[in-house]
């Protein structure tokens, strides 16, 4: 077994540190940039009078950021050669989100609203394997040339982990001869709808609730009639672009269907292994920040004339975090390692229960080490004036938004028990 990193991979980081403090960091510093990252940044992102909104100004910077990556080769790394990309491994980007996470809050690598100079780009998943030669022309390409942005509405206010209890509903119905949908129903945390130009709309269009079975997957466009964003939540992360929407005799065409009517279900599932595992990663590289700034800290603080690292108090706790880091980068390293070996079919029923391991425990553990780094740090941790507070709040959400850690131990329950997986044979006897 060789546990070394690829000499290529190893060279790629080093690129990437070159073209950071080459583009990023002198972009991140121009014109007061900065504001977006130190204690002000939740007052300079947020748009506190529009409904809490990202700020024009904070968003534009994110597009200028992944304007130069993507000039220099790097955006685009993890998508198909034929979109522009390198065809991206997973193993590389665990790495690659591993480290950029380590290296602290910067415009490099900003995931509270999923920024990167590296992206990743799920809904390009969704439609190389499920949409129309139309579709992925228009929604691959016009994603990356910001024409075309897709919202995910799967989510509502009464069923959240449960997509099969759904109460959004289509049915058939034709228009100027035109055979198409009525859309009626609601969403929650419909992110991204203030810049969305469609929402990928999960509706039942047959069967019984609770049935996996006849649900489907609508593109809908943002601007059609009877679309109506009712409210933008407020966040424990501010800014918010998370809505309630509302769908009212909303009509859309046959043509609007993405993937096989009544097996949208599928869909939904089809990218969350490639995201579980890279934002995984980056839960990943947070703790090590936490953990690598709270040892410099202890061992520059001297409280009674001794360094603070001294106390046993103080190193036990960050021992077991640097322990659970290790362990962990291990597992993620070899889950994505594995991935790329695999065809998606056989990554759900092989590796799903790895992948869901890997990305419960990296939320939950990142939030425990920002927490003890705000520990460590004493007060001025739990200023403004440290990213402490700032890594907690976002990575806290990633205990339920990337399918919530419960749902993610039942995953691996089912694995682990025999009700699903590869050892489902054996217990059937």
């Amino acid at each position: 077994m060789d546990f070394d990193l690829p000499q290529d991979l190893l060279d790629y980081l080093d690129e990437l540190d070159r073209f950071i403090e080459a583009e990023i960091k002198p972009l991140e510093e121009q014109d007061d940039n900065i504001r977006f990252f130190d204690h002000r940044r939740e007052w300079a992102r947020t748009d506190f009078e529009n409904g809490g909104l990202p700020r024009h100004e904070w968003e534009a910077l994110l597009v200028e950021a992944t304007r130069r990556a993507d000039k220099a080769g790097h955006w685009r790394f993890s998508a198909p050669k034929k979109y522009g990309g390198k065809d991206g491994k997973n193993l590389w980007m665990a790495v690659i989100r591993d480290k950029f996470a380590a290296k602290g809050l910067g415009l490099h690598n900003d995931l509270q609203n999923e920024h990167s100079i590296v992206g990743n780009f799920p809904f390009v998943a969704m439609f190389e394997h499920f949409g129309t030669e139309e579709q992925q022309k228009e929604f691959i390409f016009g994603g990356f040339e910001r024409t075309r942005r897709t919202a995910f509405g799967l989510t509502e206010p009464e069923h959240g982990s449960d997509a099969t209890h759904m109460e959004t509903r289509a049915v058939r119905q034709q228009r100027d001869g035109v055979d198409g949908w009525l859309i009626n129903g609601e969403k929650m945390w419909t992110t991204g709808m203030h810049v969305a130009t469609h929402v990928a709309t999960f509706c039942r269009t047959s069967g019984e609730d609770g049935a996996a079975r006849g649900i489907t997957c609508l593109l809908v466009p943002a601007d059609a009639p009877g679309l109506k964003v009712e409210e933008y939540l407020w966040t424990f992360n501010m800014p918010t672009d998370h809505p309630r929407v509302s769908f009212t005799d909303v009509w859309v065409p046959e043509s609007a269907a993405l993937g096989p009517v009544d097996g949208g279900l599928a869909i939904a599932q089809s990218f969350v292994h490639q995201n579980r595992i890279r934002q995984a990663a980056s839960s990943l590289g947070a703790a090590t920040y936490c953990v690598e700034q709270s040892v410099d800290y202890a061992r520059a603080r001297k409280p009674f004339g001794e360094d603070l690292a001294r106390n046993q108090a103080i190193q036990f706790p960050l021992v077991e975090l640097a322990t659970q880091c290790e362990m962990l980068r291990a597992l993620i390293y070899k889950t994505a390692w594995q991935m790329d070996k695999m065809e998606h079919k056989q990554i759900e029923r092989d590796l799903s229960d790895k992948i869901s391991m890997c990305n419960y425990y990296a939320n939950r553990l990142c939030c425990e080490a920002a927490d003890r780094a705000i520990q460590v740090h004493g007060g001025i941790g739990y200023s403004r004036h440290k990213p402490f507070e700032h890594i907690y709040r976002h990575h806290r959400r990633y205990r339920i938004t990337e399918g919530a850690e419960e749902i993610q131990m039942r995953k691996v329950a089912g694995y682990l028990f025999g009700y699903m997986g590869p050892k489902k044979a054996k217990y059937a006897k």
